[in-house]
């Protein structure tokens, strides 16, 4: 039986740009698996935790397993309403906890829409070891990882955690270093490619991949 694999979500996935003349995310992942399983590349570089939406209106009804990588693109939109320089620690707080809860809220919305499919599903974090982030903007990452985290738990799926795969420099693309490069990207489909084969999606538990 032919198994279908559609990556929905941002550039993590669609990285062809960042990686001129090597293999992207999904060609790497096509070249680990099997030849009676179609991968189907439907993430768009830019495109943030709401379009996801859009981007599965386009699966194939062949579709038999769904991979999400979303939410980065969210975190960079907030930036610079996280990092303004607040007064006190209180209003800071006030601020990080009011886009975590906007974040959640278009998060659960997205994933509710990809559990209604009954396909296959599983999610990914954001990678938090990009060379050109300082100690302020990963610990503003995690308020998005938590509820990615949290999300997939309640969801009972499985996780593919990007922060423990891309953990040096070089997994980075030298002409955007917050996309993946050739090596990360392998990574990243060898990372999906053990879920792939090893999970058991009947189960509606939440395993970490890495």
């Amino acid at each position: 039986m032919t198994q279908n694999i559609a990556l929905v979500g941002d550039s993590i996935f669609d990285n062809a740009g960042y990686v001129p003349g090597e293999p992207a995310v999904a060609e790497q992942l096509r070249c680990l698996t099997p030849d009676d399983v179609d991968v189907t590349l439907l993430a768009v570089d830019g495109d943030f935790v709401s379009d996801v939406s859009r981007q599965i209106q386009r699966m194939s009804p062949e579709t038999t397993h769904l991979f999400v990588s979303a939410g980065g693109n969210n975190a960079l939109s907030y930036a610079q309403e996280m990092l303004h320089q607040f007064e006190t620690a209180a209003e800071m707080f006030r601020e990080w906890a009011r886009i975590q809860k906007e974040f959640r809220s278009e998060y659960r919305e997205m994933l509710s829409n990809v559990t209604a499919l009954n396909r296959k599903a599983a999610l990914c974090t954001i990678y938090d070891a990009v060379p050109s982030i300082d100690e302020i903007e990963a610990t503003g990452l995690s308020l998005f990882n938590d509820v990615i985290v949290s999300e997939t738990i309640a969801a009972g799926l499985p996780l593919v955690d990007l922060r423990q795969v891309c953990t040096e420099v070089d997994d980075y693309s030298r002409l955007s270093p917050i996309e993946p490069s050739c090596s990360g990207g392998a990574k990243i489909a060898a990372a999906l490619h053990r879920l792939f084969t090893e999970h058991d999606f009947s189960s509606r538990r939440t395993v970490v991949y890495c």
